[in-house]
């Protein structure tokens, strides 16, 4: 679709190793996609002789006046006819060997075909940062830095060179970038850096080229590379030869196996490495620059062994290990339920067997207490693989997958796209976490969707977990499974045995397990709903119910520990003037400012959760100038806030993105908690996200409202996925739990299910609205989103587009509006809403001819299945 004239599902990139030699006649050219914003389609290349290409290698290519990254597509006997031969340029160099199998590849083009994204855009997300990368024009003296006419004879031939002072002939811009160089140790600038520095640049630039005093040069893309490091290896006896010094560190040497990284026997010897340049020149040591890997290095754990498995994870485990070939199952666990050991079990007998597997989670915060389960039962064999590593690490980590190694990688949505060859098994853990769909920037893929296509391509199961699965999913597997707590209280285990195994699809391809219990026939913890407006009447004016109150009292006093969940982090969601009643917003953003207290004394801080904006707190109101500014709403601050002054022995943990931004935070935070450093953990929304904490008894939600009442179709999915699943992290332990929601709105049917943990009464309600409506996953929908930093061109462009859509008959186009915040970062935002029966799809718009009906100031994004719409 954004390929000119070609194909994409002719494209074959054969497997590595295969050759690509058709007869005797040598492939000479080859097509490529090149790494640069408007170009989408294929360029012809010339092969150097010296190189040996094969598709799927990542190339550096010559590209206009630029060096560019680019993906070998496939080899040619002849260019094109319409090509001279001698406008063929030649590929600079290979970059990357290619690791594209054909399976990959077409995973690539479903990718790009179906969020309707340049392939290219695809191929960035798929591979680790720096691989693609760019040049930059560079302008070097000749002869180097400060020197005379003597060093300039030896780089130049222009007569100037010959003369005392050669920057005395040159005009006033051509000596300002002459004396700019000469400034610099080593006489080298980029292009862009002199542009700034001196007016008109280029003139001068252009001239001390004439001249012969500078030279101009493409640097090459400063890619990620492999980590070297210097190591020494003990390689003769000690002889009699050797001073007392050098005989010292050769035993050193040998005490420590033979083998050392340089640094650290340098460290232990206290010495120079002019002794080591000594000891390798007389052939006692070979010192020689070895590979050091980048990996995320976790704590040292503890080994551990399979766990004793209930009748259902025994159930759900042999109907995983039955399946041969591509089979999606959904685990559905109830909260406790064991649904990791049931992967790890499923994974263990796959690496015996030479085979991968990859497990995704939602978010990153999640990671550490996973990836130490995992690495206690698999130990080196477990990689974990996310945006938040450096790059060096994402690139090193990338690269041991190709190894070919029975290996295990844990990440984030776009480790969907991790290399592994071999695949065995896919496991989305938390499935229905909004966190597996990319909004932005392209391709707006879903993890769950690809992983799909994945297994489906590499011949694998695909095991979707969650203790509340996505509508999607559970309509996927069968209009109407069993529900877990029904089964369990129907017919006992047995009739959970059988259930397990009989909601299948047509061909045996899709399975419904369910684990009804928690492991050990631990209880699910009672759900006390709290009605606020019943509070308020009885003069009660706290953030805290009673009943919540007096929990957090017995707390401490039984040396339990307990989790407070807040729908926002911050201090106040908002300030606000009492007397005229003014609400101070973002300048950039259509939302009011937060407050967020930074430390005590500290200057008060009110921020903007959309664009980072930050000012201080103002003592007057800006509109009538009255001191009384209030805060109100709660965040995660003030709650822990108005807990230390409530409840001032309770020790506590913030848990939200203020207080994790830095690398390893998470773990740091959470290993506190584990390990009884504070009484009770306050957080946002990734206290839902499969924390197993077995000493939490107490569960509290300060307020569900704010999950309630969103403009969003899947806004009750989401709040009975939210509530449901932070109200599982109690009573995991040995000690009964408790869950208390604070609400104004008892009784909406999504406080109602969370009370008494039904997801299928709740599913089976909220189906009908999705019916009725034809919302998903009855309806396909695809969001436009269109932005810009002219409010009334965006707008126009909008209308422009839906008036053009709704020529579409089978189309049903809900705006053009404007997005629920209208400005964000000073971009102005309209929607617009493409509803679609999936079952008759319709011919869907030529998206090329929608695209240019946006003006190059107005961005517009093609958002294919939309999670969220607000």
């Amino acid at each position: 679709m954004y390929i000119n004239d070609v194909k994409l599902s002719s494209l074959v990139v054969a497997q590595a190793g295969e050759s690509y030699q058709s007869g005797a006649t040598v492939n000479r050219w080859v097509e490529v996609l090149v790494d640069c914003p408007g170009s989408t389609g294929l360029f012809t290349y010339r092969l150097p002789a010296q190189l040996e290409i094969k598709p799927g290698d990542i190339l550096s290519v010559p590209f206009g006046a630029q060096q560019l990254g680019a993906i070998a597509i496939r080899l040619l006997a002849q260019p094109n006819v319409d090509l001279p031969p001698e406008k063929i340029r030649e590929v600079e160099d290979i970059v990357s060997v290619g690791f594209f199998p054909s399976a990959y590849w077409e995973l690539l083009n479903r990718v790009a075909a179906y969020y309707y994204t340049p392939l290219i855009q695809v191929i960035r997300v798929a591979l680790p940062p720096g691989l693609l990368g760019r040049s930059q024009r560079r302008i070097r003296l000749l002869g180097g830095r400060g020197a005379g006419s003597r060093g300039l004879l030896a780089g130049g031939s222009s007569y100037l060179l010959a003369s005392p002072n050669p920057s005395a002939f040159l005009t006033p811009t051509a000596r300002q970038v002459w004396e700019l160089l000469q400034g610099q140790p080593a006489g080298d600038y980029s292009f862009a850096y002199i542009q700034q520095k001196v007016k008109s640049a280029y003139r001068g630039i252009r001239e001390l080229l004439r001249f012969g005093l500078v030279e101009s040069y493409l640097e090459p893309p400063r890619l990620t590379r492999p980590k070297l490091q210097k190591a020494v290896t003990l390689t003769g006896t000690i002889d009699d030869d050797l001073t007392t010094r050098q005989r010292e560190i050769l035993e050193v040497l040998r005490r420590q196996g033979g083998e050392l990284w340089q640094n650290e026997l340098l460290q232990i010897c206290n010495a120079s490495s002019s002794i080591l340049k000594t000891l390798a020149q007389k052939g006692y040591i070979v010192v020689e620059e070895r590979e050091v890997l980048r990996t995320e290095q976790g704590p040292a754990i503890v080994g551990d062994g399979a766990k004793f498995l209930t009748t259902a994870q025994a159930s759900a485990l042999a109907t995983i290990q039955t399946l041969d070939g591509f089979a999606q199952v959904l685990l559905h666990g109830v909260t406790g339920s064991g649904k990791t050991e049931v992967y790890l079990q499923a994974i263990a007998p796959l690496l015996n067997q030479g085979k991968s597997a990859l497990v995704l989670v939602p978010e990153i915060g999640l990671t550490p207490q996973l990836t130490d389960r995992f690495r206690a039962r698999f130990g080196n064999k477990v990689s974990v693989y996310h945006s938040a590593l450096s790059d060096g690490e994402r690139y090193d980590t990338w690269r041991q997958m190709l190894t070919g190694e029975p290996q295990v990688v844990i990440g984030t949505r776009s480790a969907v796209f991790a290399p592994l060859p071999n695949l065995g098994l896919i496991v989305l853990d938390e499935e229905h976490d909004s966190s597996f769909k990319q909004d932005s920037p392209i391709p707006t893929y879903h993890a769950r969707t690809v992983a799909q296509w994945r297994a489906e391509l590499e011949n694998c199961p695909l095991v979707l977990g969650s203790a509340t699965p996505s509508l999607e999913s559970w309509v996927s597997v069968g209009t109407s499974p069993p529900s877990p707590l029904s089964a369990s209280r129907e017919g006992g285990q047995e009739g959970n045995l059988n259930s397990s195994l009989l909601n299948q699809k047509s061909g045996g391809r899709s399975y419904y397990l369910s684990l009804p219990e928690r492991v050990n026939s631990r209880p699910l913890p009672p759900v006390e709903i709290v009605d606020m407006r019943q509070e308020l009447q009885q003069g009660n004016r706290s953030i805290f119910s009673r009943s919540l109150q007096t929990a957090l009292q017995e707390l401490q006093e039984r040396k339990q520990q307990g989790i407070l969940f807040i729908h926002r982090r911050g201090h106040s969601t908002f300030v606000s003037c009492r007397s005229c009643g003014y609400v101070l917003e973002c300048p950039y953003c259509d939302v009011s400012l937060a407050y967020h207290h930074t430390e005590e004394k500290a200057p008060e801080l009110l921020r903007c959760h959309y664009c980072n904006y930050g000012r201080s707190h103002p003592k007057f109101c800006p509109d009538c100038s009255s001191p009384y500014l209030k805060f109100f709403g709660s965040g995660t601050q003030r709650v822990t806030q108005e807990l230390a002054r409530q409840f001032p022995e309770l020790r506590l943990i913030r848990f939200d993105s203020d207080t994790t931004r830095n690398k390893g935070s998470h773990r740091t935070l959470l290993t506190q908690f584990a390990n009884g450093e504070a009484d009770l953990l306050v957080g946002t929304q990734m206290l839902t996200k499969g924390l197993d904490l077995p000493q939490v008894t107490l569960v509290g939600v300060v307020a569900a409202d704010g999950l309630l009442n969103l403009s969003d179709y899947r806004a009750s999915e989401r709040a009975f996925q939210t509530l449901t699943q932070v109200a599982g992290r109690a009573g995991r332990g040995d000690d009964p739990g408790r869950v208390i929601v604070q609400t104004y709105t008892t009784e909406h049917q999504v406080i109602a299910a969370v009370r008494s943990h039904d997801y299928q009464s709740f599913s089976q309600a909220e189906l009908e609205q999705r019916q009725a409506l034809n919302y998903p996953p009855y309806g396909r929908l695809i969001l436009l989103r269109l932005s810009s930093l002219d409010p009334i061109q965006v707008q126009n462009t909008a209308q422009i587009i839906a008036t053009t859509l709704s020529t579409e008959e089978e189309l049903e186009i809900l705006g053009p509006a404007p997005a629920s915040i209208l400005r964000v970062a000073n971009r102005y935002r309209w929607q617009i809403l493409i509803k679609f029966a999936p079952d008759a799809l319709p011919q869907l718009p030529d998206w090329e001819e929608v695209r240019s009906l946006c003006p190059s100031s107005v961005s517009l994004t093609i958002d294919v299945d939309p999670i969220n719409i607000m």
